[in-house]
C-alpha cells in the first residue's frame, strides 16, 4: 500500500506538472510539484525511501515529453533532495517553520542540482543569471505551494504505513 501510494503522488504530480504548471505563463520559473511530492514523502519515511523515490520521480520526469535535456539529470537532483529531506524524518518534533524552510532548501538544491549536472555536460543554457533567477521563482512558488501540498501527501502517507511501522523499541 505504502508503494502504491507514493506511485500515485508521483504520477499525479508529474502529470499536473507537464500538463498544467509548465504551460502556465509565470515569469521566470515554474513550481516544482514533483519535488515537493518527494520532499513529503522523505520526511515521512526517511533518507533512504526519500532517495529512491526521488531517483524514481526524476528518472520519470527526466524521460516524460518535452523532455529536452540529458536523461538523469533531474534523478541526480531528486535523489540528493529526496535523501537530504529524509534525515530530518521525525514529524512530531518538526515545525510548520522547519517543513517550509526544507522545501525552500530541496527547491534551490534541486535548481542547483540540475543546472550544475548540466553546466558539467555542456547544456549552453546554462547561466549564472538563468540559474538566480529560476532558482528565486521556484523557491517561492514551492514555498508557498507547500502548505497545501505537503500536509495532503505526508498524511496520506502516514495513513499507507502498516500498523506499528516505524516504532522504535
Amino acid at each position: 500500500m505504502r508503494r502504491l501510494v507514493s506511485v500515485a503522488f508521483v504520477l499525479t504530480a508529474l502529470i499536473v506538472q507537464v500538463s498544467i504548471v509548465n504551460r502556465l505563463p509565470l515569469p521566470d520559473g515554474r513550481p516544482d510539484l514533483v519535488v515537493l511530492v518527494v520532499v513529503a514523502l522523505a520526511l515521512v519515511r526517511g533518507p533512504e525511501y526519500g532517495a529512491v523515490v526521488g531517483f524514481a520521480a526524476g528518472l520519470a520526469a527526466d524521460v516524460v515529453p518535452p523532455a529536452d535535456h540529458t536523461t538523469g539529470r533531474l534523478a541526480l537532483a531528486y535523489a540528493v533532495v529526496g535523501y537530504a529531506a529524509g534525515l530530518l524524518e521525525d514529524a512530531e518534533e518538526r515545525s510548520v517553520l522547519a517543513t517550509v524552510l526544507v522545501v525552500a532548501a530541496c527547491s534551490a538544491a534541486a535548481v542547483v542540482g540540475y543546472a550544475g549536472v548540466g553546466a558539467l555536460v555542456g547544456d549552453e543554457r546554462i547561466t549564472i543569471a538563468a540559474l538566480r533567477n529560476s532558482m528565486v521563482a521556484t523557491v517561492i512558488y514551492d514555498v508557498v505551494l507547500a502548505p497545501f501540498v505537503v500536509p495532503v501527501v505526508s498524511g496520506a502517507a502516514r495513513r499507507a504505513e502498516p500498523a506499528g511501522y516505524g516504532v522504535r523499541p
